[in-house]
């Protein structure tokens, strides 16, 4: 019998884990496994951890990360970022973090982490990014190794490439020297740049110097804005810092109405109206810029629910600005503290908030278009592995 036509089949949990998909806003030390975390605090002798076995350490972390606070939810990683402090632990964590999203059926990443984190047990800045494109090299390898036409059919796509992100954290005064560090191993898979951490009282601007140098360079950056900071946040990554995507913005919201109201008085019937009546919505001068230019928007639900960026899932304004035709990306943000992957998000996403096989092909095309990878080789992943897989 022929196989039945991508866009025919439903949208069950089994078919979304299959799915290729591309992401661009994952952090190490926020997907690193329970099990490992408890491994390496043994190793390490390190004693703050909450609980001591994998299912009780598991439901701490989505617990303490449930909080409605961004501020609160950072607190979670003071234990994953205490048990990587050498480079043994951080190839390794590197490692398992390829490993687990090739598993989920990713394809490309690009992974984030703050090298200046990771200094306590005495490396250096450059060893700490040697060490973690170790583990990612060691995990692509493995994947490309398993790929092939024996890999069985229950398996999710094959071979993932996997590119890291340098962070520098915005309420500390380093980030000048990760910028220098992200071009310094570029050759070596580092493909971009990054500002993390609180964002209230800790403007993009404060890192102008580092901006400045990226762009001298010809590097790439993205800027955590617009998820517990409004509107100016967004303004000064976008138009003062010249970002090309933004981590979060889902507060761009802030900046459309409907039937002259904002869309945040009603959002759920914003949302619905915006699925049958696109045009009745007006973009502020910032929304529209942010559209026109298709500035990605690394949007991350389940974490957005949990730092009461956005009430829930079903009233995620990721809905409607997909529905607005912004370049929406969806994202895992942390998959530990979320207990989340690429393929839950899109399930939640698929049974909470109505999303169709053409919604998840948007944003995944959306993704790639928009990765820190060059031009032949992104238009390549979308039209051999992408295209094929959700097109009829």
């Amino acid at each position: 019998m022929p196989e039945t036509p991508p866009r025919a089949r439903a949208l069950e949990t089994d078919t979304i884990r299959r799915l290729p998909k591309v992401l661009l806003h994952d952090h190490l030390d926020g997907g690193v496994r329970p099990g490992t975390v408890l491994e390496l605090s043994h190793e390490q002798g390190y004693a703050a951890l909450p609980a001591e076995d994998v299912d009780a350490l598991s439901a701490w972390f989505a617990q303490a990360a449930d909080s409605g606070s961004l501020a609160r939810y950072l607190e979670t990683f003071a234990h994953t970022v205490g048990v990587t402090q050498t480079a043994a632990a951080l190839t390794r964590v590197a490692r398992e973090c390829v490993l687990d999203l090739a598993a989920d059926g990713v394809v490309y990443a690009e992974v984030r982490y703050a090298p200046e984190q990771h200094l306590e047990g005495g490396l250096s800045l450059d060893e700490v990014v040697r060490a973690v494109n170790q583990g990612l090299r060691e995990g692509e390898e493995e994947m490309t190794a398993l790929a092939g036409p024996d890999r069985g059919q229950a398996a999710p796509a094959g071979p993932i490439r996997v590119r890291a992100i340098l962070t520098a954290m915005r309420h500390a005064a380093r980030s000048r020297e990760i910028a220098e560090l992200a071009v310094r191993h570029r050759e070596a898979e580092v493909c971009g740049f990054d500002i993390a951490g609180a964002e209230d009282g800790f403007p993009p601007t404060r890192h102008l110097a580092a901006f400045e140098f990226l762009r001298q360079e010809n590097s790439h950056f993205t800027i955590h804005a617009g998820e517990a900071f409004g509107l100016p946040s967004i303004w000064e990554a976008v138009q003062l810092c010249g970002a090309e995507r933004l981590g979060h913005g889902i507060r761009i919201v802030d900046d459309i109405t409907v039937d002259g109201r904002p869309v945040t008085d009603d959002l759920a019937s914003a949302i619905a109206r915006s699925r049958t009546e696109p045009e009745a919505f007006a973009l502020g001068p910032l929304a529209g810029y942010v559209r026109d230019r298709r500035i990605a928007l690394e949007m991350c639900p389940s974490s957005n629910v949990q730092t009461g960026a956005a009430p829930s899932i079903e009233k995620h304004a990721i809905t409607l600005l997909t529905q607005l035709m912004f370049r929406v990306t969806l994202n895992t943000d942390n998959r530990l503290m979320s207990a989340t992957s690429m393929s839950r998000e899109a399930q939640l996403l698929v049974d909470r908030a109505g999303w169709t096989w053409t919604d998840l092909r948007r944003v995944t095309v959306n993704a790639m278009k928009s990765a820190f990878l060059p031009f032949d080789e992104r238009l390549r992943i979308i039209e051999d592995v992408l295209k094929p897989a959700y097109d009829d």
